[in-house]
């Protein structure tokens, strides 16, 4: 690895979460304002926190989803805050909810331009179709990963399960840009 510092932003966290139980939307949507429950076109009732700048999606399953959190840690406390939250309205809540990430999304920066064409033409697991979509999309194995790549050298990588994944998937893929000169420096 190469003494740059890449700078990694993480975009969006994906979380699921399971409490063992039902859970009555409607007496959810009675206790709280700030809650989106339109059982016509959707089945689950979006619960949004304002601080993280979160939504969670409940159903009456029991399962819920987590989205806009910028870190793993974030995340969870936003769907503990939410059951804490159901739990002090006096919804009745059993268990503890196992919490699980499902995805994270990022972004970064290599700081240099990538040669699109030659990388299509070099790197394996690559879909790469200009007329279409202006990135490279490729697909890493470890950490198992997607990656899209753009000329001006930004990126995005979805699927990591863990942000310690996204910066090893950063760091490779640079190695592997530096290895192959792929990337230029103005």
């Amino acid at each position: 690895m190469s003494t740059r510092k890449l700078q990694i932003s993480i975009e969006n966290v994906v979380a699921s979460a399971t409490l063992d139980q039902k859970i009555d939307l409607l007496s959810i949507m009675k206790a709280f304002r700030n809650v989106e429950y339109r059982p016509k076109q959707f089945p689950g009732l979006v619960f949004r926190l304002k601080r993280p700048k979160t939504a969670t999606l409940i159903f009456a399953s029991g399962k819920m989803v987590c989205t806009g959190a910028k870190s793993e840690k974030q995340a969870k406390g936003a769907v503990r805050r939410v059951v804490k939250e159901l739990k002090n309205s006096g919804i009745v809540i059993l268990g503890r909810p196992e919490i699980v990430i499902q995805n994270i999304v990022a972004s970064a920066n290599l700081g240099g331009r990538i040669d699109l064409e030659m990388a299509a033409n070099v790197m394996e697991n690559i879909m790469y179709e200009p007329e279409q979509f202006p990135g490279l999309i490729y697909r890493m194995t470890d950490p198992k990963v997607v990656m899209l790549l753009f000329a001006s050298g930004k990126l995005v990588c979805t699927g990591a399960k863990k942000e310690a994944m996204v910066r090893e998937a950063v760091e490779k893929l640079y190695d592997l840009l530096q290895k192959e000169g792929l990337i230029y420096y103005d």
